[in-house]
This record gives C-alpha cells, structure tokens and sequence, in this order.
C-alpha cells in the first residue's frame, strides 16, 4: 500500500522585483510505501526541501497532483530545530499534543527514548545544538507520525554528534517503523538511512535515478558496507558524484 504518491509536473517560483519566474521542479514523480524510508539527495536549489514542503502541504501552487494515505499525521523535522526558547523541553513538545488530555507519560517515555529524559526541564535557550535536534526528533515521535519528512536534520553538526544521531534516527524509525522522505545533501548518510535513493539534477531538478539500497538493518551500522555501496554505486552510474559534494570523512567505527 502505497503511502505516499506524489507527481509534480512542474513548479515556480513567481518573480520578485527584477528577478524572474524560476522554474523549480520539472517532472518529479514519486511513491513511497508504507514503511518505506526514500532519501531525496542533490545538489544546493535542485527542489529537495521544496519537494517535502509539498508533501507537508507548505507549498500549495505546484501542477501536479499528490495523494495521502488516508487519515495521514504527518511530522516534520527542519533543517533548524525551530524550538521556543523560552519554553522548557517538556512544554515544546506539549505544544503539539493540545488535543492529548493528559500527555506528561507519553512525553517522558519519548525524552527517554532519544535520551533527553533528564532535560525535561531545561529551557530550549540552554540546549546545545546536538541536544536541541534530539528534541526536534523527540517532538516529531511524540505525535506518533505515519509518515515522517526530515530536511537535513543534522546539518551544521561535528560529525561524532551527527553520527550519534543518525544512529539514534535508526532506532526510532525501526522500532516505530515509520513511513520517512530523507533529504540531505551526504550520499553516505542517505546509504545509512534509506531503503531507497531518489537522485535529482541540478536546478531544475529532474529524476536523475532511483535506485534501492540492499543493505540489511545491521549493515546501515557498519561503515565499510555502507562505503561498499557507495563505491558500487558511483562506478556504475558515475554521473551521481558529479552532482554532490564530497561527504565528509567518516568515522572508524560507528557508537552508539
């Protein structure tokens, strides 16, 4: 059963001041299955966010159609945190559950599962920023989402705290098995991550490729597989790396 199904056939920008129109996206169709992870990679301005705010309903103006499955709760996870900072950690994720009449457990038993559960109290101002993107994941799952978008969620991160975090994305989504669209700019975090990669050109962006990712769960842990499939990939469809910054060097090892 399908997800999410999504055809864009095209979208613009309209023109501002003396700029003109510009043209986005260009023929971008896509499935997602339910349980299904897709990463979205491709170069700065190819329409990778601007794909997953149509999918969250952000971005209305598009020729194309998109379908949901029904009844969808749909969570999304910036590209900046977006927290209150006046607000404790607790009380950001309490402001997506206003309908929930009493949601202190399900918001203790979440902080406990991405590790935040003795900063409950601590105001969003006091968080570093490894800690402030584990909450946004925190108020993504505490809605307990069918379908998931992530735009670049660990952007702007070292790389032992954005290694830490992928790890623990991992384990969400296989213990809540939930439906994600995955966008980044990193090849091997897409690897890690996805069942399937979804490539897009340059601005406009076009489908360059779709292709799955055979790597069992315990593999995405494990980087000489994941490194495996990446060389694989770019000896037989060279063009992909001509699209995408250099990722950056990995660790030895990857810990929890």
């Amino acid at each position: 059963m399908a997800a999410l199904s999504l055809e864009v056939r095209e979208k613009w920008f309209p023109a501002v001041a003396a700029a003109p129109p510009k043209l986005v996206l260009d023929n971008v169709r896509l499935a997602v299955a339910a349980g299904e992870r897709l990463a979205i990679i491709g170069p700065s301005g190819c329409g990778k966010t601007t794909l997953l705010n149509i999918v969250a309903g952000l971005e209305r103006t598009f020729a194309g159609r998109l379908e949901l499955a029904a009844a969808t709760r749909l969570a999304y996870v910036f590209q900046e945190p977006r927290l209150l900072p006046w607000r404790t950690v607790e009380d950001n994720l309490r402001l997506v559950l206003p309908e929930t009449p009493d949601p202190t457990a399900r918001i203790g038993a979440t902080l406990a599962e991405v590790g935040l559960g003795a900063a409950r109290h601590v105001y969003g101002s006091r968080l570093s920023l490894g800690m402030a993107r584990r909450t946004a994941l925190a108020r993504a799952f505490v809605v307990e989402p069918d379908l998931l978008l992530l735009d670049e969620p660990f952007v702007s991160l070292d790389e032992p705290t954005a290694q830490r975090l992928r790890l623990l994305l991992l384990d969400l989504l296989d213990r809540h098995n939930t439906t994600a669209l995955f966008v980044t700019h990193s090849l091997h975090e897409a690897i890690m991550v996805a069942d399937r990669l979804l490539l897009l050109t340059a601005s406009p962006g076009r489908v360059l490729t779709s292709c799955p990712v055979p790597l069992r769960r315990e593999e995405r842990r494990q980087p000489r597989a994941i490194e495996t499939f990446r060389d694989r990939l770019l000896r037989e469809q060279p063009q992909v790396a001509e699209l995408l910054l250099p990722d950056p060097p990995q660790p030895g090892e990857l810990v929890a």
